[in-house]
């Protein structure tokens, strides 16, 4: 009998267990305004620390934000300048109030690209947060959805030399288990601000069965009012992992 590659399935429940979002729009928020696109961008720090709050209080075990792309590379070197300032910045800041209010944050990515001391605030923030054990905050730097799956394949590999003479030992389990994100479930939603209707390369493996919600309004924008009206258009959603409605009723009746 085939069986699925979908997760054992889920309790689905009204607030997701995860929720990952791509923060789309900090710099057309600023050319609104008339203002620089850096602007867009500190504006959208503010909009992270709100995220965290809301998930916070309603209940998301975990939060995954993707703040830099491998392909956010090529944009003007002045502006990847600013992306890393405001990086460092919010590590420092933060990482004591995360701490405080029982938020780990995690960074997850191809981080040796970073320079030494963002690379050490990124460790230094973890481990300030370590013993947290409310909502787990993840933040995609340097990160790509490919990269992901061929770096998982590639420890997979230097961990079990025989699957290169057997590739029928590797299996969907012992990949993930490999994925940046390995720790968290997989999301439950994935939201994407700003007005465009793309993944963007951001966790290809892990968003195959998620519910996903797009919307006009620019990450700075993006209140406690907008965040529950996603999260009022997923609760809405019937998840059924390849069953049908009238299955469905009947494990809920069960």
């Amino acid at each position: 009998m085939f069986k699925s590659s979908a997760p054992n399935l889920p309790v689905v429940v009204k607030v997701p267990e995860h929720i990952a979002i791509v923060m789309d729009g900090n710099g057309r928020w600023a050319t609104q305004r008339f203002l620089p696109r850096v602007a867009g961008h500190k504006k959208g720090v503010d909009a992270v620390r709100d995220t965290v709050s809301f998930c916070a209080k309603r209940g998301v075990r975990f939060l995954t934000l993707f703040a830099f792309s491998s392909e956010n590379w090529r944009r003007p070197l002045e502006e990847v300048s600013v992306l890393m300032g405001l990086f460092a910045l919010a590590l420092e800041r933060e990482a004591n109030e995360l701490a405080k209010n029982n938020v780990r944050l995690r960074v997850v990515g191809d981080l040796t690209a970073f320079d030494e001391k963002l690379r050490e605030l990124i460790k230094k923030a973890e481990a300030v947060t370590v013993n947290a054990t409310g909502l787990v905050l993840t933040i995609a730097a340097n990160y790509g959805g490919r990269w992901d799956i061929v770096q998982a394949t590639q420890r997979l590999i230097v961990e079990h030399p025989e699957f290169g003479h057997d590739p029928s030992l590797i299996t969907e389990n012992l990949l993930n288990s490999k994925l940046a994100l390995s720790y968290a479930p997989e999301p439950d939603l994935f939201i994407r601000t700003g007005g465009e209707h793309r993944m963007s390369n951001f966790l290809l493996w892990q968003l195959a069965y998620t519910e996903f919600y797009f919307t006009d309004t620019y990450w700075p924008d993006f209140n406690e009012q907008a965040f529950e009206h996603a999260l009022q258009t997923y609760s809405g959603r019937e998840r059924r992992f390849g069953q049908t409605s009238e299955q469905l009723l009947v494990a809920d009746q069960a």
